[in-house]
């Protein structure tokens, strides 16, 4: 069976909002939120930070499955570690999963950055991946949360002249980190439309 990640949404050097599954040498499952970027069509990558248990269980496993979902509630379950035993598959996807996809390792690298906007230097892992199995119960898209930052930064817009002092500042702050996650994960058209919004923007006086 050939493999295209296109078929959901994912498109090449776009990073996308998945809930990565993974076990630990005891076959213990555990899910997490973690952004996934597409490589190709049958590929992906992914960093996460040293002392997550996602990260222990690919280590040690040398395999993932990636869930694609548009449930929030599902999201924040997996954030919460709040997910039972039962909530999983025995091929270890989460059940009644929309689409998801099983991936082999084919590499783990070190990764420094010296300066991140969680902590000033962070540690963590790139990891490639093979996706071997493309499973599709339901049609959905992947998420990008860039176009939700689209949406909320013309809110902040339509309302920054109305708002007080205090309110303003807090829209230019938001629309600042809402330029800098579509720098780093948004699609062509997210970062035209928000190059449009800051135009606008410093227009009425506003630096962004």
């Amino acid at each position: 069976m050939t493999i295209d990640l296109s078929e959901i949404g994912m498109l090449k050097g776009q990073q996308y909002e998945t809930i990565i599954t993974t076990k630990d040498a005891g076959g213990n499952p555990n899910a997490a939120p973690i952004g996934v970027i597409c490589r190709g069509k049958d590929n992906v990558m992914c960093r996460i930070f040293k002392g997550s248990r996602t990260l222990d269980n690919i280590i040690s496993q040398k395999e993932f499955t990636v869930n694609i979902s548009q449930d929030p509630l599902l999201f924040t379950w997996s954030l919460l570690d709040n997910l039972q035993d039962e909530d999983f598959s025995k091929d270890n996807s989460i059940k009644d999963i929309d689409c998801y996809f099983k991936c082999k390792v084919t590499s783990l690298k070190e990764a420094v950055k010296q300066s991140d906007p969680i902590k000033k230097k962070s540690e963590a892992i790139v990891i490639k991946a093979d996706v071997v199995e493309l499973i599709i119960n339901n049609p959905v898209k992947v998420y990008n949360r860039s176009f939700g930052h689209v949406l909320e930064s013309l809110v902040y817009m339509s309302r920054i002249d109305i708002a007080d002092d205090n309110q303003r500042k807090y829209y230019l702050d938001s629309l600042n980190e809402a330029f800098r996650v579509i720098r780093k994960v948004g699609s062509k058209k997210d970062k035209e439309a928000m190059d449009n919004i800051k135009n606008k923007l410093n227009e009425k006086g506003f630096e962004i």
